[in-house]
C-alpha cells in the first residue's frame, strides 16, 4: 500500500489554513478526538488563543486495522457551550465521527457542533465542515511514526 509521510512542516502549514478557515465559527470549546486530534487541537488552541480545550476518546482502528466496534468514552461536559469545534486528524470512513456526533448531539442538544480535520475521504459517510486535504492514500502522521 502506498503511503504518504505527513511531515511537521506540512502539518504547520495545513494547521494555519484550517485554523483560518474556521475562525468565523467562533467556537466556545475545542474538542479534540484522542489520539489523532490531540496534536492538531493543541496547535489550533494556541493559534486561536483558547484555553477551553477538551478531549474525548474514540477507538475504531487498531493501527491500520478497522475494528467492528466503536468505543467513545471520556466525554466532557460541554453543556455550557454554544459552539463546539470537534477536531480530528482525518475523516476516513466517517463512521467513527458519525457515532461521536450522534452521542454528543443526544447529550448536548442545545450545542452547535462543527468538525475540523486535516484530511477527509470523499467516500466518507459524512464530510467535515472545515478541512484541508483529500486523503487518497494511507497517511503516516509524523506524531505516529517519528517517536517509537
Amino acid at each position: 500500500m502506498e503511503k504518504l509521510y505527513y511531515s511537521y512542516d506540512l502539518f504547520k502549514e495545513d494547521t494555519q489554513k484550517l485554523t483560518d478557515s474556521c475562525r468565523d465559527f467562533e467556537p466556545d470549546v475545542l474538542l479534540a478526538v484522542a489520539r489523532g486530534g490531540l496534536t492538531l487541537a493543541h496547535l489550533m488552541a494556541q493559534a486561536l488563543d483558547m484555553r477551553n480545550l477538551y478531549t474525548l476518546n474514540s477507538v475504531h482502528y487498531e493501527g491500520e486495522l478497522k475494528l467492528d466496534t466503536f468505543n467513545v468514552f471520556n466525554i466532557p461536559d460541554v453543556s455550557h457551550a454554544k459552539r463546539v469545534l470537534i477536531i480530528d486528524d482525518i475523516v476516513d470512513s466517517g463512521e467513527t465521527m458519525e457515532e461521536i456526533l450522534k452521542i454528543l448531539k443526544e447529550k448536548f442538544p442545545n450545542v452547535e457542533f462543527k468538525l475540523a480535520t486535516l484530511f477527509y475521504k470523499k467516500t466518507a459517510v459524512l464530510q467535515p465542515d472545515y478541512t484541508v486535504r483529500e486523503a487518497t492514500q494511507w497517511i503516516d502522521f509524523f506524531w505516529e511514526i517519528d517517536v517509537k
